[in-house]
């Protein structure tokens, strides 16, 4: 690089300017460059001798676009089509592309250029290793999303696989504990039910995790009775506290009853968390939970419950990671009274997407405090407040087709409806279901999802094109049974045209309860096939 000396007061205006752009032109760290409108380089900066390997001299005289990358040269001519032809006040677009250096490899350019007169200005920086980061970036974001697709794809069919025996365990045991047992064989069941049920939990826990994270997670809010909400978990708690020889104590203020609107499923999922949690870490003493409603004037209600134990508790350490996934308070935890360290974690979750909060604090050995608060408002009107009552399966007259490839889960479907229908037909795979549906005559049709061939979703669909094609034919209910239980796959059974889709493991009590609302929802006064 030229030193220029100080300027003198003899020095013209024009050679102090020269003098000035001379220095800008050697101390530069961006690639600065003077080309006429034919592409040849009038003056460059000794930057370009740094990030290129050229000297100011190497590229007088020279085409710049001779260094060019062969790929990028269609941008590149546009780029220079649109800097020549720039009209006043239009804004200056940059363009990026590959210049290659000197010694054989190429670096990744920003470039800004305006024209003035017949010249173009330009200004280039080496944007070689951010376009590296971020194409980086852009790869692992697509290997991460790639990555939770496999996730899901795993958790689904983990799903399928485990809910699908499970689905024989419990049922099985369900239909079992209806019989006539000796009181030994009736502990039996209940500890092999009560397994069943622990299993099903850790399967449904894990989607909901995955649902989660996917965003995927909905809640159904809707009119319900918290007297009917609370009691399932409240009485599922109290029979394990007993059997441990724990006191199980219920406070509800006066106010905490009555027909709110919200998510009955998932605030008696969040109750039931925690109150399994104290009841499991609890050796001796008592669980106790309170219920209040606050209703103040232009305030939102609020449904406050607290669930406090006597167990093991937790230290200010533990209680930073209390509420992470796959966290338990100290590493030995998991083996003195197992669990996943899921259950908080989905807690914290559903209160949050309900709008509330909770909060937990607890000392070593003495026992532990979750204080849960949820908006919830009570039903206003009488259409809200008109009590839902469950609908009854009508006495045995249904005809029911019962398309299942599992000879277990037959069974099991046998069992629950031996004393419910009037007929069951069973066959192994949907291309059976859709050819008996078109022989016979059936009040409700059984389908399972996943069949060998053709599946529950290709035969549901014959089903309604057949129908379809029928005019004076009545709509056939169909109930779709699956081992699947994510969103998606309900999504998936009501767009092939299931009326509704029931989850495995499936008890008497929902197989039942389903029945009986497709069943409610037939149109009598349809025409029936001939």
């Amino acid at each position: 690089m030229t030193l220029h000396p100080p300027i003198s007061a003899s020095l013209t205006v024009a050679d102090a300017d020269e003098a000035d752009l001379a220095t800008f032109f050697g101390v530069s760290l961006d690639l600065l460059v003077i080309r006429e409108l034919d592409g040849r380089i009038v003056r460059a900066s000794a930057s370009w001798a740094t990030t290129l390997g050229y000297s100011p001299e190497d590229l007088e005289g020279r085409l710049i676009l001779s260094l060019v990358h062969p790929d990028d040269l269609p941008a590149t001519h546009h780029s220079v089509q649109e800097v020549e032809n720039r009209r006043p006040g239009d804004p200056v677009l940059g363009h990026v592309n590959r210049y290659r250096h000197k010694d054989g490899r190429f670096v990744t350019l920003e470039w800004r250029a305006q024209r003035y007169r017949d010249r173009i200005y330009a200004v280039a920086r080496d944007v070689t290793e951010k376009m590296a980061a971020e194409q980086a970036l852009i790869e692992a974001k697509l290997a991460a999303e790639a990555a939770n697709r496999a996730k899901s794809e795993f958790l689904a069919n983990m799903s399928h696989e485990v809910r699908t025996p499970l689905n024989g365990v419990i049922g099985v045991v369900d239909a079992l504990s209806r019989t006539a047992l000796t009181p030994d064989q009736a502990e039996m069941v209940e500890l092999i039910g009560a397994s069943g049920v622990t299993l099903e939990r850790l399967v449904s826990d894990l989607l909901d995790v995955s649902r989660i994270e996917a965003g995927k997670l909905r809640l159904e809010p809707r009119p319900f009775d918290l007297d009917e909400a609370l009691s399932a978990p409240l009485e599922a708690q109290r029979r394990l506290a007993r059997d441990k020889g724990l006191s199980f104590i219920v406070e509800r203020a006066p106010e905490a009853s009555g027909v709110f609107i919200g998510d009955p499923v998932r605030i008696g999922q969040i109750l039931s968390n925690l109150l399994s949690n104290a009841v499991k870490f609890t050796g001796r003493g008592q669980v106790a939970v309170r219920f209040k409603i606050s209703e103040a004037a232009c305030a939102p209600t609020l449904l406050s419950f607290e669930v406090q134990d006597t167990g093991v508790g937790f230290g200010p350490d533990q209680a930073a990671r209390l509420f992470e996934r796959f966290s338990q308070a100290d590493a030995t935890i998991a083996r003195r009274f197992g669990g996943t360290g899921l259950g908080l974690s989905i807690c914290r979750s559903l209160t949050q997407m309900m709008g509330g909060r909770i909060e937990a604090r607890s000392t070593p050995g003495e026992g532990s405090l979750f204080q849960v608060e949820l908006p919830l408002p009570r039903a206003a009107s009488a259409a809200e407040t008109a009590e839902q009552t469950p609908p009854l399966l009508p006495a045995p007259s249904l005809r029911v087709l019962l398309a299942e490839d599992h000879p277990v889960n037959q069974r099991l479907v046998q069992l629950i409806l031996a004393d419910h229908v009037a007929e069951l037909t069973v066959v192994d795979d949907g291309a059976q279901a859709v050819a008996a549906f078109q022989d016979g005559r059936f009040d409700v049709v059984v389908m399972d999802m996943q069949m060998p061939g053709v599946d529950g979703l290709s035969a549901t669909r014959a089903i309604r094109a057949f129908e379809a094609a029928r005019p004076g034919l009545r709509r056939t209910p169909v109930l779709m049974l699956s081992a699947n239980a994510m969103d998606e796959h309900r999504a998936e059974a009501r767009a092939a045209g299931a009326d509704l889709h029931l989850a495995k493991p499936v008890t008497a009590a929902a197989l039942l309860s389903a029945l009986a609302a497709v069943a409610a929802e037939t149109d009598d006064a349809a025409v029936d096939r001939p």
